[in-house]
């Protein structure tokens, strides 16, 4: 696996994610298709935190003192219990875009660190430094979709006319 190709694409998606949300009006980025589904503010919020408190905590925890516990996060909760809600939309998206540039530069200066760290997780076994890195591309391009279907959601909501001649969805 070619690590620095994985931290050059966490590089391109901040720009993914930039040209996706920048802009958005608020009745946009608060829209939900249904209550139980995140708005495009809270995937926002997630992505900040997860950024800080998850992926790259957990690789710099795996690769620096594998056999300490990692830090403990809930996601789920986060979005009710840090009020995801009434953040602001834009100073949310600077942050994790900022966070995320922290990231790139962060892993870029990791080179000659020990890769072949694991930590040894006590519900499902050893995770490598590769699974973490390779799941933090995969955990970008989950909330790019999510982020692509609310935007065509949303649209499809706000107009009269079939949205079919652009193609099935």
């Amino acid at each position: 696996m070619d690590r620095t190709l994985l931290f050059a694409q966490l590089e391109r998606h901040a720009e993914v994610f930039r040209a996706l949300l920048s802009g958005l009006a608020p009745e946009e980025f608060r829209w939900k298709p249904a209550p139980e589904n995140w708005c495009a503010l809270e995937v926002v919020c997630h992505l900040h935190d997860e950024e800080r408190e998850d992926f790259r905590a957990r690789l710099r925890s795996t690769l620096e003192t594998p056999a300490l516990p990692w830090p403990a996060i809930d996601p789920a909760a986060w979005v009710g219990q840090r009020n995801y809600m009434d953040q602001d939309f834009e100073a949310r998206l600077r942050g994790f875009l900022e966070e995320r540039r922290c990231s790139v530069e962060w892993l870029r200066g990791q080179e000659r660190s020990p890769w072949s760290n694991a930590y040894l997780h006590p519900k499902v076994g050893p995770v490598s430094c590769d699974l973490l890195l390779t799941n933090w591309v995969a955990h970008d391009l989950h909330h790019i979709r999510q982020l692509v279907n609310l935007r065509y959601g949303f649209l499809k909501a706000q107009v009269a006319v079939p949205l079919d001649y652009a193609g099935t969805w």
